[in-house]
């Protein structure tokens, strides 16, 4: 009887231990910034909305509230880390997840605004300097494919995970075409360009008609004054000049 109490004992005090160590679940979901914005989704980036007003009443000011980043196929096997180094940048390609962005709670105020009306948004895979660096396991290094990826957000204290959010919805980024897909055409003038090319001709055949026509009308006066001139240096023959002579008186008789 006594050995029963006893293992029923260490069981109760395993419980007690595991419910005082078990993560508490926030009820907020992770999910993309409502901001209207250009990039909000990339080819290796996503913004997520700041965690505002979430844990300013549920943690304190020294715990480190960390963004886990997953593939959303492997959501299902993941246990939360015992430390930030579990679960490195580096090693996305092997672990399926990895975790950035640490911070304080003193990041993430309340209320979610601003009295200049700052935008509060949180970019993950910015980085690109750390993401070979293995010092650097929470870098926020750009996101290798199109996913898709969950995340969700975690507090830990000095020695474990305290508090966890739910896992966002499934984001999935912007995918590039494969160099095989593109399909190559020749390339098609552009229609001011035609437009150019015909006008050109019809300008320079204007100009050179009207370059002619201003020649003869040069030449053509200069022939007018000619004529004009020959034509005055012609005498009628019907007048007849007579040059007067002195008239003598005759001698008297």
């Amino acid at each position: 009887m006594m050995e029963v109490m006893a293992v029923f004992m260490v069981l109760l005090i395993g419980t007690t231990i595991n419910a005082a160590h078990a993560e508490e679940l926030i009820d907020y979901t992770p999910h993309l910034t409502s901001e209207e914005m250009a990039g909000k989704i990339t080819a290796s980036t996503f913004t997520l909305q700041q965690p505002r007003c979430v844990f300013y009443k549920v943690v304190s000011p020294t715990d480190v509230i960390w963004l886990v980043v997953a593939l959303s196929t492997a959501v299902k096997t993941f246990k939360n880390p015992h430390t930030p180094e579990d679960l490195p940048y580096q090693f996305f390609d092997t672990h399926q997840f990895y975790m950035t962005l640490n911070t304080t709670v003193s990041n993430y105020p309340c209320p979610e605004k601003s009295e200049d009306d700052e935008i509060t948004v949180l970019r993950v895979g910015t980085e690109t300097k750390c993401a070979l660096d293995l010092s650097r396991p929470d870098c926020n290094g750009p996101l290798p494919g199109p996913g898709p990826y969950r995340v969700k957000f975690l507090v830990m204290n000095s020695t474990d995970v305290i508090k966890e959010s739910k896992w966002s919805d499934p984001i999935k980024l912007i995918q590039g075409k494969s160099p095989d897909s593109i399909i190559v055409r020749p390339r098609q003038q552009r229609t001011e360009t035609n437009i150019i090319a015909t006008i050109l001709p019809i300008l320079f055949a204007i100009l050179l008609a009207a370059l002619i026509a201003a020649l003869i009308y040069k030449y053509s006066n200069i022939c007018d004054k000619q004529m004009s001139a020959d034509f005055v240096a012609i005498q009628d023959p019907t007048i007849v000049r007579y040059t007067t002579h002195q008239i003598h008186e005759s001698n008297k008789l």
